[in-house]
């Protein structure tokens, strides 16, 4: 039997809040982090990305009381990014309750800064986050600091060599396609995949479900990260704002997924995926 797909809820967070943008900008207050974890815990996710979305800008990462909050009430494999510069970043992390970190910015500043942390906490822990944006030469680029500095690395070669320096996975995204809803960019998953033995976590572009089995039909893609098509799902169904003490509380009453958006719970995602002949953990 081949590997269960692994569907893994990416939680975007700055400050206290569970945001959301288009292309990793324009971001907007959904609600509070832990709520939505643990719902997607109890709805069938197998593992939560939280990522602190201007942790590289400000130079700091603030995820760790979240993170504490969420591993007591909810017992999946949890990823962290956003900030993390030193192995003591990453040990704070660990101890917080985190299960696996992910490393952008600085690794492409200091690639020997990923050896270190996979020798330190096994390559098992280590994820190489890479944000591509495509060229006008059809070229993918890393970008960092949420797509917004270009550092002149070939997406694909730097995943390669993030194998080669000990990353365990590698969590792709593709800032043109990251919550516009219109599909994932396959080219780009498809050299990744290709390119590398380890495994690759998608994110970026879900919009309907077809997108997903679309995305499951690559060779070697087992694991997808998904935000908006989810996010607006539990939105619908949660409608307690109490305890809100920022943001646009008016925004957060009326809020409404695109019109183009299939919103889907998790439960139904892996329905539909089992009924397409792909393998998902079920335990409902």
């Amino acid at each position: 039997m081949p590997l269960a797909v692994r569907i893994i809820p990416r939680l975007d967070i700055k400050g206290p809040n569970l945001v959301k943008g288009i292309q990793l900008e324009g971001l907007r207050v959904l609600g509070k982090p832990e709520q939505f974890a643990r719902y997607y815990y109890e709805t069938g996710a197998d593992e939560l990305i939280y990522q602190d979305v201007v942790a590289s800008l400000y130079g700091r990462n603030s995820l760790n009381g979240i993170i504490a909050k969420t591993a007591k009430e909810v017992f999946i494999p949890l990823t962290v990014g956003g900030g993390l510069r030193t192995l003591e970043d990453i040990r704070g992390v660990l101890r917080s309750g985190a299960d696996k970190v992910a490393i952008n910015t600085a690794g492409i500043k200091n690639p020997d800064f990923i050896s270190k942390a996979s020798l330190e906490f096994g390559s098992s822990t280590i994820v190489v986050s890479i944000e591509a944006i495509k060229q006008p030469d059809g070229r993918y680029f890393a970008f960092t600091d949420n797509g917004r500095n270009f550092t002149g690395l070939d997406a694909v070669e730097w995943a390669k060599r993030s194998e080669e320096l000990g990353a365990g996975e590698i969590l792709l995204t593709s800032v043109d396609r990251e919550g516009g809803g219109t599909g994932f960019e396959l080219d780009l998953i498809s050299h990744v995949s290709s390119a590398v033995s380890i495994p690759v976590i998608v994110h970026g572009g879900a919009g309907q479900l077809h997108h997903i089995s679309d995305l499951l039909s690559i060779p070697f893609i087992n694991s997808v990260s998904l935000a908006s098509m989810i996010h607006y799902d539990f939105i619908e169904k949660e409608k307690n704002l109490d305890g809100y003490e920022e943001g646009n509380i008016d925004y957060l009453k009326n809020r409404r997924p695109p019109s183009h958006f299939e919103t889907v719970s998790i439960h139904r995602l892996k329905e539909y995926l089992n009924g397409s002949n792909v393998h998902c953990r079920t335990t409902f």
